[in-house]
C-alpha cells in the first residue's frame, strides 16, 4: 500500500512527511531548483519504509543506543531488547517504528501524534511548520505509565554532503566510545573535532556525542550557495554521524549522550512521573550565502 505523503510549502521552500513512517521527514527542497536541504528520499527509499533510508525522525523516549539489556527506573528494571535486524543493541527509542496520527494540517504546517504503549505508556507529539524558509520542528512527550521512568528526546536530520560541506558548531567536549559503541570515556574536544570556526567534515568515521553545545550550528553548502542555520532548545548535546565515502551526514539535536541510562548521573535524562512531559524544539533555516 502506498504511503500517505504531506506536503507543506512556503515562499522558499517545500516539504514533504511520513506520518505512517514514523513521522519522518521525506524531502525538503528549495523551490527555485528541487536542491534538497535534507538529504534526498528517491521513491525506492519510500518504498522500503524504513525512516533510516529518509530524511529525518524523531527519537524518543530515548537517543542512540542503549547497553546492558535495559537500564534502572525507580520502579526496577526496564527490559528492552534489540528494535533492528541489524543492531544488537535497542537503537533510537520506539517512536521511529510506529505509525503515527494526523491532528491538524494547513498549507505550511502539520501536527503528529502518537500514542505508544512500548516499552512503556506515552504520547508524543511532532509539530512542523515552514515560514520564510525555516523550518521548525517541536517534539514533545508525556510520560503515561503508572510508574516514573527516564526520558531522552532527539531529531535525527540526513544532511547532503559532498567536497565543500561545512560544519561550524561549538563543543567542550566529545564522548569515546569502546567497540560496543557505547560511551565509554568524556575527553576534551580534540583539534581535529573542534568545528567552532566552519570547518570540513572529517574523512574518517565520526559517530559521537559532543557536549557543552550551546545550541547554534551552521551547516554551509558553499557550492550550492546556501547554508542552514540550525537552533535547538531543549538539547545541549549533539550527535555527529559522518560515515566514511557517503553522499550524506547526521547532526543531531539530543538531550543526552549515547547510553546515559548507565552513564553516572545520567546526564541528559529525565525522570518523568505520569503525566509529566519534556520537549525539543529545533529550528533550521536555509539561506542564501549570495545576494
Amino acid at each position: 500500500m502506498p504511503t500517505t505523503l504531506l506536503t507543506l510549502r512556503d515562499s522558499l521552500t517545500q516539504l514533504t512527511l511520513a506520518p505512517e513512517l514514523g513521522a519522518s521527514l521525506v524531502n525538503w527542497t528549495r523551490l527555485s531548483d528541487g536542491r534538497a536541504l535534507l538529504r534526498h528520499s528517491d521513491e525506492q527509499a519510500l518504498a522500503g519504509a524504513n525512516p533510516r533510508r529518509l530524511a529525518c525522525y524523531p527519537l524518543l523516549p530515548w537517543s542512540n543506543r542503549i547497553g546492558g539489556g535495559g537500564f534502572d527506573t525507580p520502579a526496577g528494571w526496564q527490559a528492552l531488547s534489540a528494535n533492528t535486524d541489524h543492531e544488537p543493541l535497542p537503537i533510537h527509542g520506539s517512536a521511529w517504528q510506529q505509525p503515527w496520527q494526523v491532528v491538524d494540517v494547513t498549507s505550511d504546517s502539520a501536527s503528529l501524534r502518537l500514542d505508544s504503549q512500548s516499552p512503556f505508556p506515552y504520547r508524543a507529539t511532532l509539530h512542523v511548520r515552514l515560514h520564510d524558509g525555516c523550518l521548525r520542528m517541536t517534539l514533545h512527550a508525556t510520560h503515561l505509565g503508572a510508574h516514573a521512568t527516564w526520558y531522552g528526546l532527539g531529531l535525527h536530520p540526513y544532511l547532503p554532503r559532498n567536497a565543500h560541506t561545512r560544519l561550524q558548531a561549538k563543543a567542550a567536549g566529545v564522548w569515546l566510545y569502546a567497540e560496543d559503541k557505547l560511551s565509554s570515556q568524556w575527553v576534551e574536544l580534540p583539534p581535529a573535532w573542534n568545528f567552532e570556526e566552519p570547518t570540513l567534515l572529517p574523512q574518517q568515521l565520526v559517530d559521537n556525542a559532543f557536549t557543552q553545545w550551546p545550541g547554534m550550528a551552521r551547516i554551509i553548502q558553499a557550492d550550492a550557495d546556501y547554508q542552514l542555520v540550525c537552533e535547538a532548545e531543549g538539547s545541549d548535546v549533539f550527535l555527529l554521524f559522518c560515515p566514511q565515502a557517503q553522499n550524506f551526514f547526521c547532526f543531531e539535536p539530543v538531550t543526552h549522550p549515547v547510553n546515559a541510562h548507565h552513564l553516572p548521573t545520567r546526564p541528559g535524562l529525565q525522570l518523568l512521573a505520569h503525566g509529566q512531559s519534556c520537549q525539543l524544539h529545533l529550528r533550521l533555516h536555509y539561506q542564501t550565502l549570495r545576494g
